[in-house]
């Protein structure tokens, strides 16, 4: 046999196989293309939760694991954090308002059937997120505020307790004497800025509205969200609020779409920060429509909090974000790093994450 005989019948053999390899890549992607979920393997069932709150991570996990739905999962995490202060922004004893007393915010929200529970400003009941569950599965509506929550816990076998601390009253009796600093006032009289209240409207004086002062330590909420053995997903939210708010303020975290939400054909996202900024957004509902529109989590992430950037450049806040299939990730702005945590069957284990954080450049 020639050089050149053996070198044609080399070059049909490699056309040959190159010819198999595209018929197989195409078939399978024709096959796949056909299929609901286009081949993309799941990473579940898996948790994730905002800031270094892992014990609350670790329980949420430990619940899938023992086949727990996704909505047992987030209630029983959210409730660890109420339980241990997190941070001293969820739960009792933490939070003070302006008239030293504490009053909690916690939703939950099922990505399989969209009903959803919340509470807002309840008072004088420990576990917020057991309630939120009992206003979603026990009730027609989605939120409950105020006095009445409390009443409804109550009626659902909570006992009423004082939320107040030592350590809360210490930090409002200081506060106080500080002359009210800082607080959520503007466009008043006296100078919110110098003096406590009472306040009269100053009606001839308009400012720039300005973000709050928002840290690690006043921070709203704990979000975590769940995707359990059933591929189920379901996402919630618990908070104390903000540090010396006016009294009756509600935050981000229990209205959808602002503190949580949960799609199962798409994803979830949960967020936390300043959440007077947060709300005017619905960064979590955003989050959701980005990955429904074919972006990856983080990106979806990123593009909720760039909404809010670019019209409060110093505003501080993040999102956390998953899609159906248990891929994950995060933005933030304002503060210099976030961390989160989450668990799933490549770790097997509760693993804290941080990511840098954008920041105004004026």
């Amino acid at each position: 046999m020639s050089i050149k005989s053996c070198f044609y019948r080399c070059r049909l053999i490699l056309s040959v196989i190159s010819c198999f390899i595209i018929f197989t890549v195409v078939i399978h992607k024709l096959y796949c293309y056909n299929l609901k979920d286009n081949c993309l393997t799941y990473n579940t069932p898996m948790v994730i939760s905002t800031w270094a709150f892992t014990n609350a991570t670790t329980k949420s996990w430990s619940v899938l694991n023992m086949t727990g739905t996704a909505i047992d999962a987030v209630v029983a995490g959210c409730t660890v954090c109420e339980q241990e202060q997190c941070d001293g922004t969820v739960g009792y004893g933490g939070s003070p308002d302006e008239n030293g007393e504490t009053s909690l915010d916690a939703l939950i929200i099922d990505g399989a059937t969209m009903n959803m529970g919340a509470v807002g400003h309840m008072k004088r009941i420990k576990s917020a997120s057991k309630v939120a569950r009992l206003v979603m599965e026990n009730t027609k509506h989605t939120l409950l505020v105020g006095d009445e929550a409390t009443q409804f816990a109550i009626q659902m076998g909570f006992k009423e307790t004082n939320l107040s601390t030592i350590e809360s009253l210490n930090l409002w009796k200081q506060w106080k004497s500080n002359n009210c600093q800082p607080n959520f006032w503007t466009n008043v009289n006296p100078d919110p800025k110098m003096y406590c209240g009472p306040y009269k409207p100053n009606l001839l004086k308009n400012s720039k509205p300005e973000p709050n002062l928002v840290d690690t330590k006043n921070h709203d909420t704990i979000g975590i969200i769940a995707i359990d053995h059933e591929r189920n997903i379901a996402a919630g939210t618990s908070t104390n609020g903000a540090k010396f708010k006016i009294p009756g303020r509600v935050g981000d975290s229990p209205i959808p779409g602002s503190g949580a939400y949960a799609m199962n054909t798409y994803g979830a996202a949960a967020a936390t920060g300043d959440g007077d900024i947060l709300m005017r957004f619905l960064p979590s509902f955003h989050a959701v429509q980005a990955m429904k529109n074919g972006h990856n989590p983080t990106k979806a992430a990123q593009l909720a909090i760039d909404t809010i950037s670019n019209y409060y450049p110093d505003f501080s806040g993040a999102v956390i974000a998953v899609n159906k299939y248990g891929d994950y990730g995060a933005a933030c702005h304002g503060f210099d790093r976030f961390p989160y945590s989450i668990a799933n069957p490549k770790h097997n284990k509760v693993s804290l994450l941080y990511i840098t954080c954008t920041k105004s450049k004026s």
